[in-house]
Parts: structure tokens; C-alpha cells; sequence
């Protein structure tokens, strides 16, 4: 553990966006103003472009009218085309076409708006349509959905943004950036020395001010995928947000929490995602994506694969540590 008193403490903010609390860390104290800019910038296009809860976003115009082929905003494609990108990554574990099992169960507004404890019966849970079935033209943003097929870009459409902000303000500021949204972690530019620390928790990764729990990440991005955070009750069963695009259902709980680490947070989230969906067969799949991922069980176990470090707990020396060694995918 090593303590570097001559560089700077990171500068912060913090504010709530997109139903859970947006995190930005800066190299340069006196860049932050300008990296906040982007990232709310970033996060207001995210929202009127991509949210389910918006009637006036690109994503409910899409759902109200499904029929015929359309054509999208540049936005809304990058937003689909990472979709399609994560269904194929997992072979259809994380599939956007899942969207009228989520609304089925009671996910059809803001989070904090559901009724946790909502005594209608679930409905008869349907297969998602599928992702195979999107016809998507990228170079002219075409796009025709499968006849009564409500997409859902929520899986993807945050760990996006939090690229796309990370990268936005880091060309800007030419400092270090790290972005966090809930779950959803991506960093662009020089990293501090020692490395971004992160603190992993039950509900998500997010930077570390103390001790507990933490790596030290030098780039790329880390997401964070589980069934506690967002639980509430549904005709007398506990359902969670995190479908199983196989059967409309929520995914059968294996695992409590899984982070995996990988060159963008996109794809960081599509195997975190599949890791839950996946369950017992999440271990397998894995291996076989070669990405550092630490896996929560039910029964507390954890489980460390693709080289992920074991956990630092000792106190985190104020500014930056050297905590651990960095996990990553692809640099």
C-alpha cells in the first residue's frame, strides 16, 4: 500500500440522474466544471432519447408505434446498435426486446414510483419476441421492429452513457475521468497514479473514499449487475428487474451480485447482465469470455475469475492507493 502525498486529491461530484446518483471524478480539480458540463449534457440525451418512462422520448415514440419501418436519430441508433451488440455478445441472455415482460411485472414507471408491494396477479409470462427478429438498417437508421414488440434499452443504454461522458471529458478536459451510474462505471485518459480505487458493494461498484472492498482500476470500465437493489412484490412473490429474455420471467436468482471488468462499460454490462441471467450456468460462460469478473453468492461465496484480484481491505490512504492489482479487459 502506497501513499503519494504530492498529487492532488481527484475532484467529485455527485448528483442524482436516470433514477439512481451519477459520480464523476476528475484528475484535475480545476477541469471539473467543465467535465459536469458533459456528463450532464450526456445524461440529458440518454434520458429524452432512450427513456421508457418518458412519453416524449425517441424510445416511447418507437413502442407507441411499432409498425412499418421508421427512421431513428443518430442517438437512439448508437443506443440500438449496442443493444444488438450485447444480445450477441451473450447469445441472447441480454435481449432489448424484453420489454413488455418488464412492464408485465410492474416495471412501468420510474423505479422509485413502482408499488413495492403491487397485489395484482403477474401475468402470464411470454418468451421476448427476440433480438434476431430486429431488422436495423445502421447506415441509414432504419428501423423495423417484430409485430407487437416493445424494446427495452435500459440493460444498455446507461453503461453508454457512461462511456460516451467518460470519453467526452476526457478529450475535453485532457485529464483523467471516471464516471459512475449506479452500477455502470467507465474511466478515459491518465488514471491517477495508483490507479481509479473502486469499492464494490451489494448494489454496485463505486469509487472508494475509505477502506473496504476495493480495486484499483487503470482504465477501461467495471459494471455491476443484481437482483437485490431493485426487488419489490408482485401478487404475493418477490420479482426483481433483471429479465430472462427465455421465458418473460425474472431471471431465477443464482447469484446475488456479479461485476465484471471490460474496455467499455457496454460490454461490461452485457456479461454482468448475462452472468444473473445465466445463473448456474454463469460460471462456464465466464471462463469462456476470458473477462476478470467476481461473483456474489446467495450464501455470501464469492467467487474471483479471469484474474480478478482478491479484496483490499485495509484503509485507503487519502488521496489514491495503490490498493490492488488493476483488473481489465482489453486496454
Amino acid at each position: 500500500m502506497t501513499t503519494h502525498p504530492s498529487a492532488p486529491a481527484p475532484g467529485r461530484s455527485h448528483f442524482p440522474a436516470l433514477g439512481t446518483t451519477a459520480a464523476l471524478l476528475v484528475t484535475d480539480p480545476s477541469a471539473l466544471p467543465t467535465a459536469e458540463a458533459v456528463l450532464r449534457a450526456e445524461l440529458a440525451a440518454v434520458d429524452r432519447t432512450c427513456s421508457r418512462f418518458r412519453p416524449d422520448s425517441e424510445l416511447s415514440r418507437v413502442n407507441l408505434n411499432p409498425e412499418g419501418t421508421r427512421a431513428v436519430s443518430e442517438y437512439f441508433a448508437e443506443a440500438l446498435q449496442a443493444a444488438l451488440r450485447a444480445a450477441r455478445l451473450t447469445d441472447g441472455a441480454v435481449d432489448p426486446t424484453v420489454g413488455s415482460a418488464v412492464i408485465a411485472l410492474g416495471y412501468d414507471r420510474t423505479f422509485a414510483s413502482v408499488r413495492p408491494d403491487d397485489a395484482r396477479p403477474v401475468p402470464v409470462a411470454r418468451p421476448a419476441p427476440g433480438w434476431r427478429h430486429i431488422a436495423f438498417d445502421p447506415r441509414a437508421r432504419r428501423l423495423r421492429l417484430p409485430p407487437g414488440t416493445r424494446l427495452d434499452l435500459g440493460a444498455t443504454a446507461k453503461a453508454l452513457a457512461a462511456d460516451r461522458a467518460a470519453r467526452q471529458a476526457a478529450a475535453v478536459t485532457g485529464c483523467g475521468v471516471l464516471v459512475s451510474l449506479g452500477g455502470d462505471l467507465a474511466t478515459a485518459g491518465p488514471a491517477p497514479e495508483g490507479g481509479w480505487r473502486i469499492a464494490l458493494a451489494d448494489d454496485h461498484a463505486r469509487p472508494a473514499p475509505e477502506g473496504g472492498a476495493a480495486v484499483a482500476v487503470t482504465g477501461g470500465a467495471l459494471a455491476t449487475s443484481g437482483i437485490r437493489v431493485r426487488t419489490w412484490r408482485r401478487g404475493g412473490r418477490v420479482v426483481h428487474h433483471i429479465v430472462d429474455p427465455a421465458t418473460g420471467e425474472p431471471a431465477t436468482p443464482g447469484w446475488r451480485t456479479v461485476t465484471v471488468a471490460a474496455a467499455t462499460c457496454v460490454d461490461a454490462n452485457a456479461v454482468s447482465t448475462a452472468a444473473i441471467v445465466l445463473g448456474d450456468r454463469a460460471l462456464d460462460w465466464l471462463r469462456g469470455t476470458a473477462l476478470p469478473a467476481r461473483l456474489t453468492g446467495l450464501d455470501d461465496t464469492v467467487v474471483r475469475l479471469g484474474g480478478w484480484p482478491p479484496d483490499s481491505h485495509a484503509p485507503a490512504p487519502a488521496p489514491v492507493s495503490s490498493a490492488a492489482t488493476a483488473p481489465g479487459g482489453p486496454r
